[in-house]
């Protein structure tokens, strides 16, 4: 099967989204079909308002509707909501062509919380962009009811997955070089250092030794300034970055927005214990049958939370995110995908 991806996510973009379509990519070439991915790289881009690092591309239209045109396509995915996003939706329903779409981040909250838009508009008009799709790609089953409350329809399950190699178990915490004499426990967030990460309740927490934070965002500077304390690592290459995982001791998730956490299960995966709030995506990834919580603590008060997961074994992380394989992932999305019916451009249906 030859699918096409569209993406306004993807390298050298750093975040969940990157992550998830990179290795969905990988696999799905592995399982035979042959991909091809129209991302910003191909045009001519600027940086999206207010997030330095995301580069958006300009009038994608005439470009993209080419490399569709010319794409002999048996799937189209439509992956994100952004300009090409937008491009590839008014192609495919000008040319009658089926495609499946993905719901990977709460935008909407990313609007109210940087520019106050209300959330109904937010969704509003994630509702209209999604509203032809075949199937909408959801990643946990509390985002699909959230979606279906706010009339959102044909949505699909669709989980993600870690890559266990790359993220390897530590059955005690890594002596990684630069954070040797940094006073325990180590307590770590990874991610933007964004408005819609509420990062600021894991930087004001009252604890005893050394916070840590690896990304960089719109809020950065400020945030830098106001916790002098804390450890701020910046980027880091995917290989540094599985050693300051298994590094740390706990590893703290402030964010109430999030579709899924992919951070969750790489620092599980290292066997550090997760704290999170008990929202969406952390459920998902800790929660499994009748309701039991493994490889980390879910609690409205993030600091009780925090020590409560560094009681728990690295062990029980680990066991916990090795149930979710990005095979697995690839293959429940190759179910969710449907015939583009390119037959009326002369193309391959």
């Amino acid at each position: 099967m030859k699918l096409v991806l569209i993406t306004d996510a993807w390298q050298p973009q750093v975040n969940g989204v990157v992550t998830t379509l990179v290795e969905l990519v990988r696999e799905m070439k592995k399982l035979g079909h042959d991909v091809e991915v129209i991302h910003p790289g191909l045009f001519n881009t600027r940086p999206c308002p207010g997030y330095a690092g995301i580069d958006l591309a300009i009038r994608p239209k005439k470009i993209l509707s080419k490399l569709l045109h010319n794409s002999q396509a048996d799937a189209v995915h439509i992956a994100t909501e952004g300009p090409l996003g937008w491009a590839a939706r008014g192609y495919c329903i000008k040319h009658k062509i089926a495609f499946t779409t993905a719901f990977h981040t709460k935008f909407p909250e990313i609007l109210y919380a940087a520019l106050k838009i209300p959330l109904n508009w937010g969704y509003a008009l994630f509702r209209y962009f999604h509203k032809p799709s075949s199937g909408v790609m959801v990643p946990t089953e509390g985002v699909l009811g959230m979606l279906q409350a706010r009339g959102f329809s044909n949505l699909r399950k669709w989980t993600h997955g870690v890559d266990t190699d790359l993220f390897s178990f530590h059955a005690q915490p890594y002596a990684h070089l630069p954070l040797a004499n940094l006073p325990r426990p180590l307590s770590l967030f990874v991610g933007r250092v964004s408005y819609e990460k509420n990062i600021e309740s894991f930087l004001k927490l009252k604890m005893a030794g050394t916070k840590i934070v690896c990304g960089v965002g719109p809020l950065g500077l400020s945030l830098k300034a106001k916790y002098p304390d804390v450890t701020w690592l910046g980027l880091q290459a995917r290989e540094e970055l599985a050693k300051v995982y298994a590094a740390a001791d706990v590893f703290v998730f402030p964010s109430k927005s999030e579709t899924f956490g992919l951070v969750l299960l790489e620092a599980m995966s290292c066997g550090t214990p997760v704290a999170a709030y008990p929202v969406d995506g952390p459920l998902e990834v800790l929660r499994q049958g009748h309701g039991v919580t493994k490889g980390g603590v879910l609690d409205a008060n993030l600091l009780s939370g925090t020590y409560q997961a560094l009681k728990l074994s690295r062990s029980e992380a680990r066991a916990r995110a090795v149930q979710f394989s990005w095979k697995n992932a690839a293959k429940i999305f190759e179910s969710h995908l449907v015939a583009a019916n390119l037959s009326k451009l002369g193309m391959k249906g």
